[in-house]
């Protein structure tokens, strides 16, 4: 047993030390730093609710060396950011494990300025499918962490017991734990965050909460699903607003299809839908009318 355990902690500093050559540390905020990830010669991907500040941040590398980072494209629903660097470490080449199983060991790999690399051992404790963030994006799979992910290692590297790249690590997605954002979803938002430095998403600019359609109502007028969603609030400009939606209708439909919750609108208004026109069916004072709103682009927070 003591010759096993020996062999696996000695097996777990390998993989560590591996992930840490391609682990930066990153400063963006005031007196903590996060962590990175070298995904490319010159691009690192960090968590993008670690950086406080558009300019003067800093990347330290695997070396100790410290050289500047320009953002070069941030998205606050993914909670990815990527920053350009003058520098050529080696990137990440753990292969993503080909399956990914509830208690597999992960290993969260990050690095201080000060103390050099840093890891935290734990495990996969739930996985499921695509979801929608409570910040409006889109990840390809739920991977949550039972692993003491403290602030400095938001932003670093996911890794299996193999070295295998499950993702990067963040604490702002989740109010209660640390999730790991999956490969699939880095490589599709880092390509439009290169290319075009945001995520483009629909947005309608309504306050909605869900609320249930007494069924004498949705057998009269043909309502297909059991709730809807009430309208609290309407920015007079944005594009709900300017097509004439008012406090206290009630959203059944996007296009045709049922809207029970705002989840529901979120995946009805993907960046393809920016520009174009959805047709909603709204419940109003007893009578269902058809608005064409032409969908916006989501204003982007600053930093």
């Amino acid at each position: 047993m003591e010759n096993a355990l020996v062999a696996l902690s000695d097996g777990l500093a390998v993989v560590v030390e591996k992930a840490g050559r391609a682990v930066v540390a990153v400063h963006g905020r005031p007196r903590v730093s996060s962590s990175g990830v070298l995904w490319r010669p010159g691009v690192v991907l960090t968590a993008d609710h670690t950086l406080r500040r558009e300019d003067g941040v800093r990347v330290t590398l695997p070396d100790g060396s410290a050289v500047p980072a320009e953002i070069a494209g941030r998205d606050s629903g993914t909670d990815l950011a990527v920053l350009k660097i003058d520098a050529a470490d080696v990137p990440m080449d753990g292969q993503a494990p080909s399956v990914l199983k509830v208690g597999n060991l992960a290993l969260v790999v990050g690095r201080s300025a000060d103390t050099g690399a840093s890891a935290t051992l734990g495990v996969v404790s739930s996985l499921s499918g695509a979801w929608h963030t409570w910040r409006g994006g889109q990840i390809d799979q739920f991977v949550r962490l039972d692993a003491g992910v403290y602030p400095g290692l938001s932003g670093g590297a996911v890794v299996d017991a193999q070295g295998g790249f499950i993702g990067i690590a963040t604490l702002g997605l989740s109010r209660t734990s640390p999730l790991a954002i999956p490969v699939s979803t880095i490589e599709r938002v880092a390509a439009e965050l290169l290319e075009k430095g945001h995520i483009a998403r629909g947005y309608l600019g309504v306050g909605l909460q869900p609320v249930g359609v007494p069924q004498h109502l949705k057998d009269r007028l043909g309502i297909a699903g059991k709730s809807g969603l009430i309208v609290l609030s309407v920015e007079a400009e944005a594009p709900a607003g300017r097509a004439g939606v008012g406090i206290g209708d009630v959203f059944v439909a996007l296009d045709g299809k049922p809207v029970g919750d705002t989840e529901d609108v979120r995946a009805a208004l993907g960046a393809e839908y920016v520009g174009k026109t959805v047709q909603a069916s709204i419940l109003r004072g007893g009578a269902l009318i058809e608005l064409p709103i032409k969908v916006g682009e989501r204003p982007r927070r600053s930093a």
